[in-house]
């Protein structure tokens, strides 16, 4: 797939119309039939393998029904697809520490600098602080113009990394989850 044929396709373009109604199907059975849902999800797979717009419904399916370990598992496959489009090492620690031209507006780049931020999230929210660190060590280096917005679930990791400060508040500072759930604004344990 050429670069120009990858930004298509992370827009969603250049599905073959079968694999485009099983996607839609998905769509519409995520919430009434899960099982149904990944049904026609396997189906959009084994139609359009490594398709970005694949790959995105697989990430949602997972996201949205609180899987967070199942879409960091689809964003790690994703980073594969995005980096080899993009002529970048397919192992994301690996890829160069220097900003990457297209963070504004090339959908094919915006693609791999949202995996890794998403992927970093669920790193977070399955408390691998390590991981979520060293992803977005790697994101600030390819966006320091930070244009999809790491730098605030950086900040975010960090708050959680070291607590609240007790004056802030009135309240003790906490670590963890319940660092991660007052930082987010999320209950902990409960992903979204």
């Amino acid at each position: 797939m050429t670069a120009d044929g990858f930004d298509d396709a992370v827009l969603g373009r250049g599905l073959d119309a079968a694999a485009e109604t099983a996607l839609a199907e998905a769509g519409r059975l995520r919430s009434l039939d899960p099982p149904g849902a990944m049904a026609a999800l396997m189906r959009a797979q084994a139609l359009a393998p490594g398709h970005p717009a694949v790959l995105i419904a697989f990430y949602r399916h997972h996201f949205f029904g609180h899987r967070p370990a199942a879409a960091r598992d689809v964003a790690r496959r994703a980073l594969v697809v995005a980096a080899r489009a993009l002529g970048l090492p397919t192992v994301w620690r690996e890829l160069p520490r220097q900003p990457l031209p297209g963070a504004r507006g090339d959908a094919g780049t915006r693609f791999l600098l949202f995996l890794l931020k998403g992927y970093a999230y669920l790193s977070l929210r399955l408390d691998d602080p390590l991981e979520a660190r060293d992803a977005l060590a790697v994101l600030r280096a390819l966006d320091p113009e930070d244009c999809v917005g790491g730098a605030l679930l950086e900040a975010v990791r960090v708050r959680a990394l070291v607590g609240e400060d007790p004056d802030a508040d009135g309240l003790p500072p906490v670590t963890g989850a319940a660092a991660w759930a007052r930082a987010t604004g999320e209950s902990a344990g409960t992903p979204r």
